[in-house]
């Protein structure tokens, strides 16, 4: 029980991210099962208020989508109802419009690199974030037309091209971003 009211203290925690921690530390599993069950009966433990606020500070802090918000709470031990419950509050528009801001944040950061490097960079950036390659391929068109550019120029002019770039995306920016390559 002390374990887990240090381990509460510092940040809300999932019950398997407890029952792991318990684990490690050799605690026997019928005391560990014992302990979780009473924090969960006394409202310390809640796996579902944790999805939720989850979601709701890496989205709105992080700009995540649904997609990458669903890996995080389950590797964090998150049951498939609470991370499907959580992220349905994320709305299509909500999702699109938390794109549109990672795009025009990181937008000047590209300018003066080809049309192509920079559609692949802002690409990179949604696709690390969770972002379906069809969203980022609008958002990215819509805020380069914004700047009067036509992004058809990259020849990039179908989503198809776009989820080729994307596969690249995991290597490092070689100006050292991380969030640029």
């Amino acid at each position: 029980m002390e374990i887990c009211l240090r381990l509460l203290t510092a940040a809300p925690r999932t019950r398997a991210q407890l029952d792991e921690a318990l684990r490690r530390r050799a605690v026997p599993q019928q005391a560990a099962d014992a302990a979780l069950d009473r924090l969960t009966r006394a409202g310390l433990i809640d796996d579902a208020a944790f999805a939720r606020a989850w979601v709701d500070t890496r989205h709105r802090g992080r700009g995540l989508a649904r997609r990458a918000l669903t890996a995080e709470l389950r590797q964090r031990g998150v049951d498939e109802g609470n991370v499907r419950a959580a992220v349905a509050g994320l709305g299509p528009e909500q999702e699109a419009e938390a794109a549109r801001r990672l795009v025009e944040a990181k937008l000047a950061a590209t300018r003066g690199r080809p049309l192509a490097t920079r559609m692949r960079r802002l690409a990179g950036l949604l696709a690390r974030k969770g972002y379906p390659a069809g969203l980022a391929y609008r958002v990215i068109r819509e805020a380069l037309e914004q700047e009067g550019i036509d992004p058809g120029r990259a020849g990039l002019e179908t989503e198809a091209a776009l989820d080729a770039d994307l596969a690249v995306t995991a290597e490092p920016d070689p100006d050292g971003d991380p969030d640029m390559a």
